[in-house]
């Protein structure tokens, strides 16, 4: 039976995306956790963090390594930023007990983005994969310290999205050849997880059905542009999105922003905190 592919439209995602109740407090659209970033790569978790809160969470928690968490307490004042136990300026092993501890308080998690690779970072990925009663995504280091532990994703019982490029989506033991939804939706199948297959025409699936992206252009392809999409990612999910639609309309949204930036200020010099500015302008 040939798979469903579908794409959306502007008004689909504004359609998907709940409704703001007037009694609704900051509580009403989800509890966060980010788990980013390391020395180095202080920028990878503000821009997860940012692009999180500019789709729309209630309350995002942002846990960093010890020695980065001066930088990112100054460049964040709207996430609760807090220090993790690190060791070389990556997540230790010593941090799992207060992450586990927070995240039996969240609705979605992000684990990957800027994190480095160590085997603390991979015993901190274990951890909360093990043990997230919530829904979970997986993004850069997050994956690539995963990638020969598979059978940790064939294990998870909650939703998992995996956010690879060609190169993640390889050291997964995936193979790209020229029908790229077919290779992510065999993986998805394998892994038991959503697959969000990042490049030009985006492919986001279970193994069942697939969205093929049709926002964004080449103005986007530019070092933490992806952080900005895991951040909206894990948003809509805290959000109480469908997993499905919850990666699918943060593509959209992610290149409708990278869209509205080239429209403005060209391809050239757009950055990835452009398009963290434009995201409100999608959502009104």
């Amino acid at each position: 039976m040939p798979m469903e592919i579908m794409k959306l439209n502007h008004n689909q995602v504004l359609s998907i995306l709940p409704d703001r109740n007037p009694d609704a407090h900051k509580g009403s659209f989800g509890k966060i956790l980010l788990l980013c970033g390391s020395r180095g790569y202080t920028g990878a978790a503000y821009l997860a963090a940012m692009g999180a809160l500019r789709s729309g969470a209630g309350l995002t928690f942002l846990g960093v390594p010890e020695s980065i968490y001066a930088i990112e307490a100054v460049k964040l004042n709207e996430p609760v930023v807090f220090p993790l136990p690190d060791e070389a300026g990556r997540l230790s092993e010593a941090a799992i007990p207060e992450i586990l501890e927070r995240l039996s308080k969240m609705d979605a998690v992000l684990i990957g983005p800027g994190l480095g690779q160590s085997e603390g970072t991979y015993e901190v990925v274990r951890a909360v994969l093990e043990n997230a009663s919530c829904p979970a995504v997986l993004d850069a280091d997050g994956i690539n310290v995963i990638a020969a532990h598979r059978d940790i994703l064939r294990g998870r019982t909650r939703p998992t999205i995996l956010t690879p490029h060609d190169g993640e989506f390889t050291r997964l033991g995936g193979m790209i050849g020229e029908d790229r939804t077919a290779a992510a939706s065999e993986m998805a199948r394998d892994l038991g997880c959503i697959m969000l297959l990042k490049g030009h025409r985006t492919v986001i699936t279970d193994g069942e059905t697939a969205y093929i992206n049709h926002t964004g252009n080449p103005g986007m392809a530019v070092g933490g542009s992806g952080d900005v999409l895991a951040g909206i990612i894990v948003s809509l999910l805290g959000q109480g999105i469908d997993p499905m639609r919850a990666a699918a309309c943060a593509a959209w949204l992610h290149g409708a922003a990278g869209d509205l930036c080239a429209d403005e200020i060209g391809q050239y010099g757009m950055i990835p905190g452009d398009m963290v500015a434009a995201l409100p302008r999608l959502l009104k």
